[in-house]
């Protein structure tokens, strides 16, 4: 491991050196490209650099130690202090360093597309899709990051058959990719006169949003309407034909946007989600080959899988995949669920170090 980490602190200040090079900082591509693996290597390397310094602060402590040795009392007990404090930093920083070095997802920095979709439970189903896009739009307000509305397709009562949004920030895939799964809700539906409990699902899928070089699509695959726009909207709706459906025949997948005024913004938008979907589904051919690295991500992460539920009346959240119950449905629903996200990072990090103690135990 130290070996591996000596390397990483050759190359951030091999990095550090380049940036005044005029090769680099005239070529903005290159720059962003070295200033993206700088942030990258900047923690593993700070927390390198603590771990020796605990480590010299431990062979310090040692040799007073050795030179006190029943001449100084005083002296000796400070010295006992230090390395204990030093052995513990070295324990702490050992441990870190063994988090910072697991493999990441190459999709963690990436801004994502939330799809939230009513299952079973007719009308209250789609309230409650409302209800969820509410509090991911909420929590991602919190967090710093951006979103934006790409397809809606609303019910007569206010909720969502489907809903379809981008999530643009920091960190917003490694955040959310665990929101991927059924939630299921027990309420009481607002269409019910006799106060009884109802059980409804909602769907969520988390994709990450891709460029164009990471997914291609020819031209020739595509069928693409132009068409007016429905809902609510004023004097613009159902004059001009600015909402757009496009069909991509290979895969069947239909993708529609019509939240912009202008037809082009409509057809990046839908092109967005289109390639967003076609990267999701060779990525889920990828896991399905690893179906172990799937189950070490917290459960296997698919669509039918229950992975949550929200039960009103008790004011209780239950994520399943984990056992976690949490009793604060309220605040919950209101975009503050980040006890649930950090928990279940923290169980995937366990299960990867998990994983990797047990290929060392192999070897």
């Amino acid at each position: 491991m130290f070996e591996k980490l000596s390397e990483i602190e050759s190359r951030f200040e091999e990095i550090e050196q380049r940036f005044s090079m005029p090769e680099i900082t005239g070529n903005a591509e290159r720059f962003r490209e070295m200033m993206k693996e700088h942030k990258k290597l900047f923690p593993i390397v700070e927390k390198f650099r603590e771990y020796k310094k605990a480590k010299a602060m431990e062979e310090e402590a040692l040799l007073l130690l050795e030179d006190s040795d029943g001449n100084d009392p005083e002296i000796h007990a400070l010295a006992e202090d230090e390395l204990a404090e030093a052995k513990e930093k070295i324990l702490s920083c050992e441990k870190e360093l063994q988090i910072l070095l697991l493999p990441r997802d190459p999709n963690d920095d990436k801004n994502v597309i939330v799809e939230i979709r009513g299952g079973a439970g007719g009308e209250e189903s789609a309230l409650f899709a409302y209800d969820l896009y509410r509090m991911y739009s909420m929590y991602a307000t919190s967090s710093g990051w951006k979103t934006e509305l790409l397809s809606l397709n609303e019910t007569e009562l206010g909720g969502f058959k489907e809903v379809s949004f981008s999530v643009d920030g920091d960190g917003a895939y490694s955040k959310l990719k665990f929101e991927s799964g059924v939630h299921r809700v027990q309420r009481v539906p607002q269409t019910e006169s006799q106060g009884r409990i109802h059980t409804s699902t909602v769907t969520v899928a988390v994709l990450p949003e891709v460029e164009d070089v990471e997914v291609e699509i020819n031209p020739a695959d595509l069928e693409i309407e132009t068409c007016k726009s429905s809902g609510a909207g004023g004097q613009h709706i159902n004059k001009t034909e600015s909402a757009i459906r496009i069909l991509h025949k290979p895969s069947g997948i239909v993708v529609e946007c019509q939240e912009e005024r202008s037809q082009f913004k409509n057809r990046d938008k839908a092109m967005k989600l289109l390639r967003a979907k076609l990267y999701d589904i060779e990525k889920t051919k990828r896991d399905s080959e690893i179906a172990d690295e799937r189950r070490r991500q917290v459960g296997t992460g698919d669509r039918s899988e229950r992975i949550r539920t929200y039960n009103f009346p008790q004011g209780r959240i239950t994520d399943h995949r984990i056992g976690l119950t949490l009793y604060t449905l309220d605040t919950f629903m209101n975009g503050r669920i980040e006890a649930v996200v950090n928990a279940l990072i923290a169980a995937d990090t366990a299960a990867k170090l998990g994983k990797g103690s047990e290929e060392v135990s192999a070897e």
